[in-house]
């Protein structure tokens, strides 16, 4: 996969990324808790759920800090080398998951 392959990649999965987060934004309503509305196993099933889908978002934001990451080493002309010995990524590798910084070498070490 060369560079601009990478890039759109990246560019499509970030945006797949905003739309869900933006979409978790706008749909996120504080919990109510009211006891005389909802049973306790109501309320516990509401506040797991609610934990799952911030955990969710925690998630999101994270691939796109990755993301943003592969973009800038696109743009200084460092993608697709390993962070630790500067070895070229495996293109397969690199296809499956385009945020990847470290050879299966240095993962394993």
């Amino acid at each position: 996969m060369n560079d601009a392959e990478a890039k759109k990649q990246l560019l499509t999965l970030k945006a797949d990324i905003q739309q869900q987060e933006n979409d978790f934004q706008k749909d996120n309503k504080p919990l109510e808790l009211d006891q005389a509305r909802l049973g306790r196993l109501s309320r516990m099933d509401a506040m797991q759920v609610q934990q799952m889908e911030l955990e969710a978002s925690r998630r999101r934001m994270l691939q796109l800090s990755k993301i943003e990451g592969a973009l800038q080493r696109i743009q200084s002309g460092d993608y697709g080398f390993c962070f630790i010995c500067g070895d070229k990524l495996d293109g397969k590798r690199l296809a499956i998951d385009p945020t990847v910084t470290r050879c299966m070498s240095c993962v394993d070490s």
